[in-house]
């Protein structure tokens, strides 16, 4: 029975694996809680964002203890300061549980026992060299910013054999890549940032040689707006042939100018092969395709859509050829292009439609139409299909002329009216953007007649600052209809982050 308990204890502490501060009191427990806690604290003991790691002492003794005794003579004789407590032992082998490097999180560790460049280089060494010892499987690496061959040590060929997280920049000498790809060639998950305008032969290289690569990030950090080289064909022609195996696609582009077609015209001929898709991310891409290209974006598994600075058409099509799976479907709405041109009442209709028709699973929704009867119309068909959503962003736009007051308080009425009458009980959430505002009785009708989950409300609006509506918010979050309503400054605190 104790063994059952315990197993039941991992399954739940695994939940919690992001949550250092709930972990950390279950260690507090008793000796089993500890016991069970500890390998999954240690797993990957670089990743938690409440720590402060340059000024965490503990953990640079912890891992110095590990260290032989002619290295700590040798670090010692470099005036480095170690621990006083350098000998003692613990009641864990807590470096046996380790499966992650992140290269600046312990060079910030490092740091603590010395100030000087060559003695924390020194330390790295050493430090790294532990670590291929002690780690038996390494299943992540975040390599930015590193400055050893860390393949090179004697046990690196086994402990790097079974990495499946690489996060890296494109900064980093193409022959650290050669090194990898020698034993790391079941990588999953690879994280790119492009911080260097050249292309990165040796990146390209461990691309080519991976056989079952499955998520895929790439995010633009440069700062020219003018490149002399094309920093991006030879990576995606190389990933162009992991499409087989390939699950997950997330690009950030940085707008640069004068290859912004070539970008462009890249995506359109790469997109179309990449039928496995279970997430596609694409922001600031500017995309747009000819209605027979439109024809092949087909992914039968897709369950993440967000594509920004975009037509609706183009993602109205996507979602006909998703496959029924769609469970996000977000992007931010005032970058939709179509707001731009005359098309837009007939885009976002055909938006509208294309969802209710193919995405019965959906759970989160950014949506924008215009204050027609009609768009109205649709969208309350939409709510009452999907059952399954959780969360909305809302936007409604009119293009084509100014409303006044009355009517986007009209807007806001109407709107009401219809999230009342059909809202699916699971949404939890709403997200309020322009062309809208509820009247203070509208409001209180509309929370007075809600029977679905607590509602989190978040609005851009100031208007909802005010006195009346921050007294009729805390009587309905006392009755329980109101889990938080807030109110934000900026647009982005609004949108889905993912």
């Amino acid at each position: 029975m104790s063994i059952l308990v315990k197993d039941i204890l991992f399954l739940i502490f695994e939940e919690l694996q992001d949550d250092s501060k709930s972990l950390f009191s279950c260690l507090l427990v008793n000796k089993h809680w500890c016991e069970t806690v500890i390998p999954i604290l240690w797993r990957n003991p670089w990743c938690y964002s409440d720590i402060n790691y340059s000024n965490k002492n503990s953990l640079f003794i912890i891992i110095s203890c590990y260290l032989f005794d002619d290295i700590k003579e040798f670090i010692t004789s470099q005036r480095i300061q170690l621990p006083s407590v350098i000998n003692k032992s613990f009641f864990f082998d807590y470096l046996s549980f380790c499966r992650s490097i992140n290269v600046n999180t312990i060079d910030n560790i490092i740091s603590i026992g010395s100030s000087l460049a060559y003695n924390q280089f020194s330390m790295q060494q050493e430090f790294y060299s532990l670590f291929m010892r002690k780690c038996p499987e390494l299943r992540y690496l975040d390599m930015r910013s590193i400055k050893h061959q860390i393949f090179c040590f004697p046990e690196a060929k086994i402990c790097l054999k079974s990495l499946c997280e690489l996060t890296c920049d494109t900064s980093i000498d193409s022959s650290y890549f050669y090194g990898l790809s020698r034993s790391c060639q079941y990588i999953q998950n690879l994280i790119i940032v492009n911080i260097d305008p050249r292309p990165n032969y040796g990146i390209v290289k461990l691309i080519e040689v991976q056989k079952n690569l499955k998520h895929f990030e790439w995010k633009d950090d440069l700062f020219e707006d003018y490149l002399t080289e094309d920093p991006y064909g030879l990576f995606f022609l190389a990933l162009e042939k992991k499409a087989v195996s390939l699950n997950h696609l997330r690009i950030f582009f940085r707008s640069i100018y004068n290859i912004e077609y070539t970008l462009r015209t890249l995506l359109q001929l790469l997109l179309p092969k990449f039928h496995k898709l279970k997430t596609l991310i694409i922001e600031y891409a500017f995309l747009s395709f000819t209605e027979e290209q439109l024809k092949n974006l087909v992914y039968h598994e897709l369950e993440i859509l967000n594509i920004e600075f975009s037509k609706l058409n183009v993602i109205s099509s996507i979602i006909e050829n998703s496959g029924g799976h769609l469970k996000k479907i977000i992007f931010r709405s005032y970058d939709i292009i179509d707001i731009e041109f005359d098309n837009f009442d007939e885009n976002s209709l055909n938006f509208i439609r294309k969802i209710y028709v193919n995405c019965p699973s959906i759970e989160y929704l950014s949506i924008v139409f215009s204050p027609s009867k009609e768009h109205f119309i649709e969208f309350e068909k939409l709510l009452k299909v999907c059952k399954n959503l959780k969360s909305l962003l809302l936007t409604i736009c009119n293009i084509y002329e100014e409303e006044t007051n009355e009517k986007i308080i009209e807007n806001g009425e109407e709107l009401l009216k219809v999230l009342i009458s059909s809202a699916p009980t699971n949404l939890k959430e709403i997200r309020f953007y322009d062309y809208f505002k509820f009247s203070l009785d509208n409001l209180e009708e509309f929370l007075g007649k809600w029977r679905g989950c607590a509602l989190t409300m978040l609005t851009s609006d100031p208007l909802y600052e005010r006195e009346d509506y921050k007294k009729l918010f805390y009587k309905y979050k006392n009755d329980g209809v109101i889990k938080d309503f807030k109110y934000v400054n900026e647009y982005s605190e609004i949108e889905y982050h993912v």
